[in-house]
């Protein structure tokens, strides 16, 4: 059945790829989050386990949210392990860093979010795509606040 949401086949498929990467780095993010929640230690571990908690429970919405707008967009989500991998900007943690070391790097995972997500709005505007736009502006939003948290804990 033919798509006609006044969005162009080409344009919905540029978009719903960009929407992919974003998708394979809000999830690779989420591992990375949950994980670290599970193996922190240390004298921040309280304050830690539940910061990550919040994070990665946020971001398990967030990605039902991506995804969905992908499938209404009329392209088929990525959701395999190996799509993921192909297409995220972050890199997959095995160990467990310290503490220091995993703000560090989810505030970096954070901000690749952020750019991930600037990286799809000039599609989503040229479509006129305000449903994508609107969620790329409230994931923009939360991960540049989430970026700010996690680099204050990295201050002296």
């Amino acid at each position: 059945m033919e798509i006609n949401i006044g969005i162009d086949a080409p344009q919905r498929e540029a978009i719903a790829q960009g929407l992919s990467r974003l998708l394979a780095d809000s999830y690779t993010l989420y591992v990375k989050t949950h994980g670290f929640h599970w193996n922190v230690t240390g004298p921040m571990f309280t304050t830690l386990h539940i910061l990550f908690e919040q994070h990665y429970t946020e971001l398990a919405t967030a990605i039902d949210e991506i995804a969905e707008r992908i499938r209404a967009l009329g392209v088929t989500a990525p959701a395999s392990y190996s799509q993921f991998a192909q297409l995220t900007n972050i890199k997959e943690e095995t160990g467990a860093p310290a503490a220091k070391d995993m703000i560090a790097q989810l505030l970096e995972g954070q901000e690749t979010v952020v750019r991930t997500a600037r990286a799809i709005f000039p599609a989503a505007e040229e479509a006129g795509d305000e449903a994508s736009a609107d969620l790329l502006t409230q994931r923009i939003h939360l991960h540049e606040k989430n970026a700010w948290m996690l680099r204050s804990l990295l201050q002296d």
